[in-house]
């Protein structure tokens, strides 16, 4: 924090961040610790249990050592895009000759500090997961509010890690660093994005091969329940509700929630250079700080709720919860405010709207997204009632209200940004994309609470299976199939809010894309350089060549998509396959002999691992393709393309993914029907066609987003200076061409499944 000119408060108060996120570290560890004390069942529960839990750590062990090899190279890409660029005024102040070292090697360290912390969560929390199931299993026999607050805390050991990991990132960097920090907070941002990236890509592909395998074969064809012990992707199905909902969501939200911090700091210490007040950077770690705060409080509450006010209403008693977080953090953001910016800024009240704005829009999409996923609404229910006409108009009417959704939501975002243009509008733009950055970090304050009730989703799943695969006594069963019906809703949510931040990280990200850039060409035109007039101070769409990086920006999600949605069709005709043979073995159809499930496990491994390494080519050669060839203001054009088309194409995915889903569940209570009638198979196909784009293409979305934005950023000092196209530079885009090439052509070669 050197250089800075903090005052005593402001010191005091960074380190108590500092506390806090410890803190919220040590309430996971020991939630921990009480979900660990539980009783995990029977026998039959431990064995089957056991298939699951080995399946995970097999899936998680060979995920690693695909990815760290790409990461290995990429801590040289980070530590040479810092050393190539000349340092920043900032970082020369602080750390004299010796600045571009020192930042060079404070990004490369940041990079993999962000991805170890994004893979922690991802792995940490699945395993949680893993060991949470078994213990909501158990505590079923007893009692619906013992096994309500063991799925709830087994998933708020995640939310708090996701918390406390990136709280203490961020601010440790900022401690380090000071006004240098950005520069090194992109690495920070970079290495959490990828990681969510890869384990939400591998993890999606993972659980979507198994689940459409499973029905395709399980229910359709032998007309099985859901979580028949005949089936032979059963025990997949089961492990891919973790590593796709669990660890990819938990890694998800994480680098949103980091992501957020990295763009408010980084625009935060631009707005203190130009204002002299340093509230813009100190005043977004304080609510976050508060946020951790009342995620504590929400989180703690849900078991009290469930039993005084909601009685017996799990998904009342979570709202409630999320609604004490969401007011906690208003009320003392507000007085934060008061106390605090009021003795720099007569319009004090500003950030704290922005945080409160970015607190109301997230509970708005997250009804929203209710809308168009849950059971009781008009959406669902529709679908539901086109299944009694067959497959197409079930599947036609889902993409309709996947489409309808996909509009209200992105006007959604747009009403939020706009609220920045009101508020900060007369101020000019800079503060402007502070203020969508402020509203990114409302949106996220209460991550603990989010990712709780999205882990509370898979955990309530698996522990329902495995009671249907135990035979347990049928009032556990009920309890279990309850908190499974509230898990499928709290997933739909928490996916909706994770695309919002996205979008509205990717924004101030495009914000900062575009400060960045002036910042350099200012130094520039100080240098002699480059021309006054030649300065940017927009993106001008009329340009061709911006225009041909907006086409490109918008075609690269749904190239992204159509390779993830091919990946698990892939996967599903192996699984499906093995499935069908394994009924073929005598006693498997009769129950008297159990699959080998270990072969639908295998698949579902390879079939995720093979798809690493070609996106993660995709995603970083391309922003860098484009910047150097079409230069910066086309780059810029090509952000664009990618965060407006991503948004869109996100949301459609997953509301009509769980929308079909949900009129498959509504179909199997019973209606238009029921069980067994050609309406629920018209169901199961929507919901077959639903899944991978709900749990695979859609979500993946997120962090493409943010990944490309990153890139973009850390690339923009170095193609700003790069004039013209050499002939080096030439051979270099031309072997970087090829090698996007040749990862889409081993993204779509043919699956040879080693089984």
């Amino acid at each position: 924090m050197g250089r800075l000119n903090l005052t005593s408060f402001e010191i005091s108060a960074i380190y108590g961040v500092l506390v806090i996120a410890v803190l919220s570290l040590i309430y996971a560890y020991s939630l921990f610790r009480n979900v660990m004390s539980e009783d995990k069942g029977t026998e039959a529960m431990i064995r089957i249990w056991t298939a699951i839990k080995e399946g995970a750590d097999a899936y998680l062990s060979s995920q690693l050592k695909t990815i760290l090899p790409f990461v290995g190279i990429l801590v040289f890409a980070l530590f040479g895009s810092a050393w190539i660029a000349p340092p920043t005024a900032a970082a020369i102040k602080m750390f004299g000759d010796n600045a571009n070292i020192v930042i060079a090697f404070g990004r490369a360290g940041a990079f993999v500090l962000g991805a170890a912390f994004s893979l922690i969560v991802g792995q940490l929390g699945m395993r949680m997961a893993v060991q949470g199931n078994i213990r909501v299993a158990a505590a079923s026999m007893r009692n619906f509010g013992d096994a309500l607050r063991i799925a709830y805390r087994s998933g708020t050991v995640t939310g708090m890690l996701t918390d406390g990991l990136g709280l203490l990132g961020g601010t440790s960097i900022f401690i380090i660093f000071g006004a240098a920090a950005p520069d090194v907070l992109l690495g920070f941002g970079f290495g959490g994005t990828l990681l969510a990236m890869f384990m939400r890509v591998g993890g999606g592909i993972y659980t979507k091969a198994a689940d459409v395998g499973a029905d395709l074969v399980g229910k359709v064809e032998e007309g099985l329940e859901e979580d028949d012990p005949r089936n032979a992707a059963v025990i997949a199905d089961q492990v891919g509700d973790n590593v796709g909902d669990c660890a990819g969501m938990a890694a998800d939200i994480f680098e949103s929630y980091e992501v957020t911090i990295v763009s408010t700091l980084i625009l935060g210490i631009a707005l203190m250079a130009l204002t002299g007040n340093v509230y813009f950077i100190v005043f977004p770690l304080l609510v976050r700080a508060i946020g951790v705060i009342s995620s504590i409080i929400g989180t703690f509450s849900v078991p009290v709720w469930e039993r005084t006010v909601a009685k017996g209403n799990a998904w009342h008693s979570m709202e409630i919860a999320y609604e004490v977080s969401s007011v906690i953090t208003i009320s003392l953001s507000f007085l934060l405010a008061f106390v605090y910016i009021r003795l720099h800024d007569v319009n004090w009240w500003q950030p704290a709207a922005m945080v409160t704005m970015g607190v109301i829009f997230n509970v708005i999409v997250n009804r929203l997204t209710a809308y168009f996923t849950a059971t009781d609404k008009p959406p669902v229910q529709e679908i539901a009632k086109s299944t009694k006409f067959g497959p197409a108009t079930t599947i036609l009417s889902g993409l309709a209200e996947g489409y309808e959704s996909s509009t209200w939501s992105v006007l959604c975002i747009a009403a939020s940004i706009m609220t920045s243009v009101l508020i900060y509008g007369h101020l000019g733009g800079a503060y402007i994309i502070y203020g969508v950055a402020l509203i990114g970090i409302g949106w996220l304050t209460h991550a603990g609470n989010l990712v709780s009730m999205d882990s509370f989703g898979p955990i309530s799943d698996n522990a329902n299976g495995i009671g249907e695969m135990a035979s347990m006594p049928d009032k556990a069963r009920k309890i279990m199939t309850d908190l499974d019906a509230v898990g499928n809703t709290t997933k739909a949510i928490t996916k909706g809010v994770a695309i919002g931040s996205a979008v509205i990280a990717a924004v101030s990200l495009f914000g900062s894309f575009i400060t960045d850039i002036r910042l350099v060409q200012t130094e520039m035109v100080a240098a002699g350089q480059l021309a006054a007039e030649k300065l940017i101070t927009g993106i001008n769409v009329a340009d061709p060549r911006v225009f041909i990086g907006l086409l490109i920006g918008g075609a690269i999600p749904i190239l992204f998509g159509a390779l993830l949605v091919k990946a698990v069709s892939r996967a599903a005709n192996g699984m499906v396959s093995v499935v069908r043979k394994e009924f073929d073995v005598p006693g498997v159809r009769e129950g008297t002999t159990m699959p080998d499930y270990r072969k639908a496990v295998a698949i579902s491994t390879q079939a995720a691992q093979r798809e690493l390494l070609p996106v993660g080519i995709i995603v970083v050669l391309v922003p860098i393709l484009v910047g150097f060839t079409l230069k910066a203001e086309a780059l810029g054009g090509f952000l664009a393309g990618v965060i407006l088309s991503g948004q869109l194409l996100a949301v459609f995915m997953s509301n009509a993914g769980g929308a079909w889903d949900n009129a498959k569940k509504l179909v199997e209570e019973g209606h238009f029907g029921g069980k067994g009638s050609d309406a629920h198979k018209a169901s199961i196909v929507g919901d077959t066609v639903g899944d991978p784009l709900k749990d695979t293409a859609g979500p993946a979305l997120n962090p493409l987003i943010k990944v490309i934005n990153l890139i973009s950023l850390i690339i923009a000092p170095i193609v700003v200076r790069s004039q013209g196209i050499s002939w080096q530079l030439a051979i270099v885009m031309v072997v970087l061409l090829a090698g996007i090439v040749w990862a889409i052509r081993q993204s779509k070669r043919p699956a040879l499944y080693n089984i």
